[in-house]
């Protein structure tokens, strides 16, 4: 194969990630690492290297992981650390936390999406004590059912809840449990309507604990909030209203004042300790 055809490779990796068929932030990561693994060492860290990145990073712009591994990996270009990267992220999700920590006797949990950290933690909850979740759908993409199925496999007793419903029903909840795609200064990352969800939750007086690792911590300057194409939006409708124009971001930020704890891959923090990291 040529390197042409592996700068063609790059591009179709990048479709991938734009059109959805790998989901989050820590998955997009590892997805275009193992595809930075397979191509050094065909080519090594050729004259086509860098371009590369740079196509598999601009896939993405508003997650972070992915950007961050890219940074290691300019400064360290060795095969060794794409692959320690791999190992860091494959085990990143995984959270051992006390139950007692955060739930108490029996639960309900509301989430958003789809988080492999978030379902990490859940499922570490089912183990030690009985709970039950809502999870929204997630327009427009319904990306909650993914966590249906994920949580139905696990024997998770789940209901799928429309995301305007979550207000409604966050008055039979516990705690809610989201994912992220970056930590910024402004505050939490993370797919569109999550910011509605923290509002509804601070209004009831329910804790609302964010599941990410520190690899997603976000100091860049510049900050792109992601806009996905209107069709997402158009296929969904009854019928249309010609010349309407629709917005349709992909992500919206959560200020840290409606965080209570960032639930990380050592331990469990108050957002003042996370932006003191962020400094």
């Amino acid at each position: 194969m040529t390197v042409e055809l592996n700068i063609l490779d790059a591009k179709r990796v990048a479709n991938d990630i734009k059109n959805f068929k790998v989901q989050g932030a820590n998955q997009i990561a590892l997805y275009s690492l193992e595809f930075l693994k397979q191509y050094v060492t065909k080519n090594e860290f050729d004259s086509k290297f860098f371009q590369v990145i740079d196509i598999l990073e601009n896939a993405r712009p508003t997650a972070v992981v992915l950007h961050n591994c890219l940074e290691s990996i300019r400064k360290n270009k060795t095969l060794t650390n794409i692959n320690d990267l791999i190992s860091i992220l494959n085990i990143s999700h995984k959270k051992n936390i006390d139950a007692k920590l955060i739930i108490k006797n029996k639960s309900t949990i509301m989430t958003y999406c789809h988080s492999g950290e978030a379902m990490s933690l859940i499922k570490e909850l089912a183990k030690q004590k009985k709970i039950s979740v809502y999870a929204c759908i997630t327009e427009p993409l319904e990306q909650g059912l993914r966590t249906v199925k994920d949580l139905k496999k696990s024997k998770i007793t789940v209901t799928l809840i429309g995301d305007n419903a979550a207000g409604l029903f966050m008055k039979d909840t516990d705690i809610v449990i989201v994912g992220a795609d970056a930590l910024r200064k402004e505050g939490v990352v993370n797919k569109i309507g999550t910011s509605l969800l923290a509002f509804a939750a601070h209004q009831n007086k329910k804790p609302f604990y964010v599941v990410a690792n520190s690899w997603k911590i976000d100091k860049r300057k510049f900050f792109e909030i992601e806009e996905r194409s209107p069709t997402e939006i158009n296929k969904k409708l009854t019928y249309r209203i010609k010349g309407t124009v629709i917005r349709n971001p992909a992500f919206d930020i959560t200020p840290w004042k409606f965080i209570s704890y960032v639930v990380m891959e050592n331990g469990m923090f108050r957002p003042s300790h996370i932006l003191r990291k962020l400094k």
